[in-house]
């Protein structure tokens, strides 16, 4: 048993995917709709635990941040198994924060962002769940995408081709608000996700 097996066995979880214990040398920093991630303390990775009922999503994921590692948008890849992926941490504010705390989003990162997708296509994959909670500015203002678990599924995602329109229509005029609260954005988030609020045509 190697290192992050023995961490990813201090995690426990209920059966209604609630956090039970884990190990003192994690730290908890993000949970998603599969998975918690945890912080590896005195270490620059995390540790991604799949829910039980989503296990088999790490292997997908892995196999997927291998294609991409030599694209530097995407976190390196160390290690993984049957519940677990570990990656590199990213210190900065993903493009929810940004809104959320108003960090300006530039056209530069917006063109950054398009380039690191247009990669992954070319490695024969197509990008999708691309949101605002998925792409991180980091410190330095690089620009860092995770969660491509969906990057091999067929169907045309849409959603980053409909916050791009959003962006240039509503977000870079100068009457916008460029901080937002978190609440709103959830709000907004929900009725998108339920069709309830207008989408762009992408062609």
């Amino acid at each position: 048993m190697n290192i992050y097996q023995a961490l990813a066995r201090t995690v426990a979880v209920d059966r209604k995917n609630r956090l039970i214990r884990h190990g003192n040398s994690l730290k908890l920093v993000g949970k998603g709709r599969s998975a918690f991630v945890f912080r590896i303390k005195s270490s620059n990775k995390v540790i991604k635990i799949f829910f039980p009922e989503f296990a088999h999503i790490a292997k997908e994921e892995m196999a997927i941040y291998r294609l991409l590692q030599n694209i530097p948008y995407y976190p390196t890849i160390y290690d993984a198994g049957a519940n677990y992926i570990v990656i590199d941490y990213i210190e900065g504010l993903t493009l929810f924060e940004c809104v959320a705390k108003g960090k300006i989003i530039t056209p530069l990162h917006m063109k950054e962002i398009d380039y690191a997708l247009e990669l992954a296509t070319e490695q024969g994959l197509n990008p999708s769940d691309i949101h605002l909670r998925n792409i991180f500015i980091t410190k330095d203002g690089d620009i860092k995408i995770i969660d491509v678990a969906r990057y091999r599924q067929q169907k045309t995602c849409v959603q980053w081709q409909h916050f791009k329109r959003a962006y240039e229509q509503l977000y870079r005029k100068q009457f916008f608000p460029k901080k937002i609260a978190t609440s709103y954005l959830n709000g907004i988030a929900f009725l998108y996700k339920k069709g309830i609020i207008p989408t762009y045509r992408t062609n």
